[in-house]
């Protein structure tokens, strides 16, 4: 039995030896598993899935969500169109009417919004990992608002209406401001913290989003264009777009299930990681460079749509626990779910009109950020 002087509180640690009280090692707060009794023997927090097995089954499970959701986007609207037409559609049969709706209109708008959803979704997987911060997304971190200031300049003061064009100053944008985050939330003798990382792109996203708006008010031109990218939506896509993001959103996943082994051993620590024979700096490189690529290329596509990146991350972790390459192969499959069940709702919620989807995902995810900062233990990934 431990002697009183052993006892650990969650703030401080007293020593038997001189009897004075000590700070807990800021790292410890931040390891998975350490005085949490959700943990598993391995000291990562454990999931509802705990075997490979059920975390497969579980991941065919979000498959056919993902799969009902591309069926309901095709479907619901202004006009319903039953699902039988829906594949009879997509083979070139049926009506015209139904084939121009799906061909020109839904088919573009659901293959954006399933590029967006999982690329917010792994790049917020990503950062969550990264920073060991779980109320990190790439829109509290400022990477969308940068993203989208860059964008605004590109449209309001160069006159660029193409996203050909724009996407490479929303990458540009998503870069320079995660570096700025980042040099912000690093100084200081503690380093970059999680609380300092997320503080900064709290004021960092809000100062360019203010700029943003200022702009946009003061060019009626931008103002038009920009109204309803800046809300973040999915309406009037083309498939155009979704060829030039492509590209973009694979390579970053392919850096992104690159990193995801060299983040299970980041989130044990940098001075653990390096024990187990990782490159951090590689690693950080990396997860950048895929955040980026990931997130410039959905907020061109859709605008800066918030809290994917957030949610999505959160209910892979408490399905599968602390394991980054079930936690993004997870988001791969829920975030598209997530953004397309939201466009869904937005469509049909103001009849005869529509809701844009980044208002939905604000709806849903408000509450959600509440709940998880009111948890105790919301910093254990």
């Amino acid at each position: 039995m431990r002697s009183p002087t052993q006892i650990s509180t969650e703030s401080n640690v007293v020593t038997p030896e001189t009897g004075t009280t000590t700070a807990r090692d800021e790292a410890t707060e931040f390891q998975p598993g350490i005085g949490d009794p959700e943990a598993n023997s391995n000291g990562t927090r454990a999931g509802l899935a705990t075997t490979n097995v059920t975390r497969a089954f579980g991941f065919a499970l979000a498959l056919a969500a993902l799969c009902i959701s591309v069926v309901l986007s095709l479907a619901v609207g202004a006009k319903w169109i039953p699902t039988v037409d829906v594949f009879r559609g997509l083979g070139g049969l049926g009506t015209q009417e139904n084939l121009v709706i799906l061909n020109e209109l839904r088919v573009p708008r659901t293959l954006v919004g399933l590029m967006a959803g999982l690329a917010l979704a792994v790049g917020g997987a990503l950062i969550q990992a990264l920073t060991r911060n779980p109320l990190a997304d790439p829109g509290i971190l400022g990477v969308n608002a940068g993203a989208a200031f860059a964008v605004v300049i590109a449209v309001a003061v160069f006159g660029i209406v193409s996203i050909a064009d724009y996407i490479w100053f929303a990458f540009g944008g998503a870069i320079i401001t995660t570096l700025l985050v980042y040099l912000i939330g690093s100084r200081g003798r503690s380093g970059a913290t999680p609380i300092k990382l997320t503080l900064s792109g709290v004021a960092l996203g809000a100062m360019l989003g203010g700029i943003s708006s200022g702009i946009t008010l003061l060019n009626p031109d931008a103002f038009d264009r920009m109204r309803y990218w800046g809300a973040g939506t999915l309406n009037n896509r083309t498939l155009d777009m979704v060829w030039v993001i492509l590209p973009f959103v694979m390579t970053g996943l392919c850096l992104a299930f690159f990193c995801t082994r060299s983040l299970n051993a980041v989130s044990l620590g940098e001075d653990m990681a390096r024990a187990l024979g990782s490159n951090v700096t590689r690693t950080r490189v990396a997860v950048i460079v895929a955040v980026t690529l990931l997130c410039g290329a959905a907020t061109a596509a859709a605008g800066p749509i918030g809290f994917v990146g957030l949610m999505v991350p959160h209910v892979a972790r408490w399905i599968v626990g602390a394991d980054q390459r079930w936690i993004v192969l997870y988001s791969l499959a829920l975030g598209p779910v997530l953004l397309l069940v939201s466009d869904v709702i937005g469509r049909v919620v103001v009849p005869p009109g529509e809701l844009q989807v980044g208002i939905v995902t604000a709806f849903v995810g408000a509450p959600v950020l509440i709940w998880l900062v009111r948890r105790k233990q919301v910093s254990g990934l």
